[in-house]
């Protein structure tokens, strides 16, 4: 995430590179998403789900694009640089003809060197070193627009630990806690607890939630002071179990829905749920800020834009198969915020390893992710303040930028264990940046950066569908747009209260 080039990785097959782009963006939020589509309506839910998966894959095609373009950078830089060492080494004993051609390629300097562009443009834009967001962005934007993407990135980032933060607390409480002492049998029929109400002995459920709080930070805390990797056996593991679950809840509501027993009479439309909604839509689709570690390794990108409108096809038709499947199963009142903890109750699963299973799986597959995006937030601190040639104290390095990083989300999911609005937000303000704004800019900047460096004539073979300047400017103010609307909703809400 920080700025600067890594390495690609073991090649893999495009449609490989599918399956990890849906695992990719299938994950929290898709768990949030049949509460939003309730509080919304059905119908406004899918037109909105539709259109932003929409919107979502356009701005993917321009990081794409933004990618091909800052590959072609970094090989004409260093075609650049051979050629001035060839005149260094060639700079004794120059003729008066080398005098002559010296001055013939310094004027040839002023313009574009075409020639160099028709022999070399069909892979001078092959994607072959992965040039992550941040490198895209100091090569592209001017310091203030390198500020403004790492604030941007780094505050998505915190609402993702927050969001983290507070869903393995919850689902540990959840799971746990009941009025009755009788496990997680009561929870998800219905009965609507208050965090005052008693849930072992002379401890809350807030008490418990904050205990589980404390013990999560504990335990996974300290990673943010070191390096973590996330191993290929780590993301089988949490994959396998992600389908698992997911496949899971999607059969029981079907065989409910099928016996009869579904619970569910949605609205088709809400414009008060549309808020959270949108930011958990925008969250839901969010992968442009790993796009350069999954398109990168891809061994044929020759089609890659079209297998990523396959990618977003097959996630539009889980996302609404989940949620439709969701909203008719249950009512709206008994539906969760984390939509795995309505399938521990005891009618609805009579099997307890699966009523623990599916309640305690955002547990496991959250806390993997936790450090892994912790040390990216504290590696993003890192190469915000970093100066060319300079270097931190020990202190600062190891202790005040993990500190940084750990400490504001744990005070937030502290204070509040609203997962909705919390994912609503995040996706709404810092999620609209990273899908929208980021993107638009990248593939704008990139062009002009293109036509100056190798002429007008040149075209990028990643070059995005949407090459005309208008779907740059519509989604520009369309994330403007979103920004004021979320943000207009919210003080209208707050002011009614």
């Amino acid at each position: 995430m920080a700025g600067g080039i890594t390495d690609t990785g073991e090649l893999y097959s495009p449609y490989v590179g599918l399956v990890y782009m849906f695992n990719l963006i299938v994950g929290t939020g898709a768990l949030t998403m049949p509460k939003a589509f309730a509080t919304a309506g059905w119908l406004v839910s899918l037109v909105l789900l539709m259109f932003l998966g929409f919107m979502s894959y356009m701005t993917t095609t321009f990081v794409v694009e933004a990618m091909a373009a800052a590959n072609a950078q970094l090989r004409w830089k260093r075609m650049e640089k051979r050629k001035d060492d060839e005149d260094e080494d060639s700079s004794s004993g120059v003729s008066d003809s080398d005098v002559l051609l010296q001055d013939g390629y310094e004027r040839a300097e002023t313009r574009p060197i075409l020639s160099v562009q028709r022999r070399g443009s069909p892979n001078i834009f092959e994607i072959t070193e992965r040039v992550e967001m941040g490198q895209m962005a100091s090569m592209f934007f001017n310091k203030v627009g390198v500020n403004l993407f790492y604030f941007c990135i780094i505050i998505y980032l915190y609402g993702d630990l927050a969001i983290y933060a507070a869903a393995v607390p919850v689902s540990l409480m959840q799971v746990t806690c009941s009025a009755t002492g009788n496990h997680s049998c009561s929870v998800g029929d219905g009965t609507k607890y208050n965090d005052t109400d008693k849930c072992w002995g002379p401890i809350r459920r807030i008490d418990a939630y904050r205990l589980y709080l404390a013990a999560f930070t504990l335990l996974l805390g300290p990673f943010t002071f070191f390096n973590v990797q996330k191993t290929k056996y780590l993301q089988i593991m949490t994959s396998l179990m992600r389908w698992i679950a997911f496949i899971l809840m999607i059969i029981l509501a079907l065989i409910r829905i099928s016996r009869g027993q579904a619970e569910g009479h949605p609205s088709m439309a809400q414009l008060s749920g549309i808020r959270n909604l949108f930011g958990v839509c925008v969250y839901s689709f969010m992968c442009q800020h790993s796009l350069p570690s999954l398109v990168t390794p891809i061994s044929k990108k020759k089609h890659v834009n079209k297998l990523v409108l396959l990618d977003y096809i097959l996630i539009l038709a889980f996302y609404s198969l989940l949620s439709f499947t969701a909203i008719y199963c249950f009512r709206n009142d008994t539906l969760m915020d984390m939509y795995t903890l309505n399938f521990t109750n005891c009618e609805i699963i009579n099997v307890a390893f699966l009523r623990y299973f599916l309640g305690l799986f955002p547990v496991f597959t959250i806390s993997t992710n936790f450090p892994i995006i912790a040390v990216t937030l504290r590696n993003n601190w890192k190469t915000l303040f970093h100066r060319e040639g300079g270097t931190y104290p020990w202190v600062v390095d190891r202790i005040v930028f993990p500190v940084i990083t750990l400490i504001p989300p744990v005070l937030v999911a502290f204070c509040t264990h609203d997962l909705e609005s919390l994912v609503g937000i995040t996706g709404a303000y810092a999620g609209n940046g990273i899908q929208y704004l980021i993107p638009a800019f990248l593939a704008y900047c990139s062009r002009k950066d293109t036509q100056l460096v190798f002429g007008s004539g040149t075209v990028n073979k990643h070059l995005s569908p949407f090459r005309h300047t208008f779907w740059i400017v519509f989604v520009l103010i369309w994330g403007f747009s979103c920004f004021m609307f979320v943000t207009a909703n919210i003080v209208l809400s707050e002011s009614k209260l």
